[in-house]
């Protein structure tokens, strides 16, 4: 990964969705993500917009603890969604891109608060659109590449179960009485499922990040 000192701003004027409450963002980039031949632009805005996304994370002088943390998880978004992109029919539909639209929404405690935050940070309906699109593009991906081919074996369920759930049931239940390992097979074998597409999503991360240059323009 190379990184660089600060090297250039760039000031851009974004509309708020507002028409009552106009507003200028001054933008600069952040960092370039670049795999093969196309290079990627991070922006300051795209890491407000990361932000207003999260359920109760400050808007107002974000800490250079969030910052990073949004930076980061851009990068590896950028990483997966430059891969999903040479696999043409992973194209969410628009009902697809609604649904998971709502479901963001939801996550917040009222439609009023999700749509202020969005206003707050200029990110439009047209931009948020095209972020839900590019997440459903990497959900689908990492599906594609990674949840296919994952196979649990009764040997993983018995020893999760014995070694993990009893031990985990017993002390968040005392007394209770514990599931038996047919009773709770299904649950078990999902959260298997998940650990693993987790760990190979790290591993292909890992692998994704020295392959690509990384480029930080700006500390944040």
């Amino acid at each position: 990964m190379t990184r660089l000192g600060f090297i250039g701003v760039v000031v851009l004027v974004l509309a708020s969705v507002s028409p009552c409450a106009a507003q200028q963002v001054v933008d600069k980039m952040v960092a370039t993500v670049n795999a093969g031949l196309k290079t990627d632009l991070i922006t300051y805005s795209d890491l407000m917009w990361q932000l207003a996304l999260q359920p109760n994370t400050p808007l107002d002088n974000p800490n250079s603890a969030d910052l990073n943390r949004a930076l980061r998880l851009l990068i590896d978004q950028r990483l997966i969604l430059q891969e999903a992109e040479r696999i043409p029919t992973i194209v969410p539909t628009p009902a697809e891109i609604t649904a998971e639209r709502n479901e963001l929404a939801r996550n917040f405690r009222t439609q009023e608060e999700f749509q202020e935050r969005l206003r707050r940070v200029g990110l439009t309906s047209e931009r948020l659109d095209e972020i839900v699109e590019q997440r459903l593009k990497m959900e689908k991906y990492l599906d594609f590449r990674f949840r296919n081919f994952v196979v649990i074996s009764e040997k993983e369920i018995t020893d999760y179960y014995n070694q993990v759930y009893v031990p985990r049931f017993k002390e968040r239940f005392p007394g209770r009485i514990v599931p038996t390992q047919a009773q709770i097979k299904d649950e078990i074998e999902r959260s298997l499922v998940e650990a693993k597409i987790e760990s190979d999503t790290d591993a292909f991360l890992d692998t994704a990040r020295e392959r690509a240059e990384i480029v930080t323009l700006s500390p944040v």
